[in-house]
């Protein structure tokens, strides 16, 4: 993937990542909603080292 596509990648998982921590904060989260909240951090993790390694 291009830096470019992986820069916007990081910056969408972000915000979806920032919504869910929101929503856990005033309503609690089901399992199916924190478990696509785990999944979204690591594919932030994996996104933002195949970044380092693209730079």
């Amino acid at each position: 993937m291009s830096t470019e596509m992986l820069e916007r990648r990081s910056e969408i998982l972000k915000r979806n990542i920032h919504q869910l921590l929101v929503q856990e904060n005033q309503h609690g989260m089901t399992r199916q909603e924190n478990y696509t909240l785990h999944k979204m951090i690591r594919e932030l993790h994996q996104t933002a080292h195949a970044l380092n390694t693209s730079r």
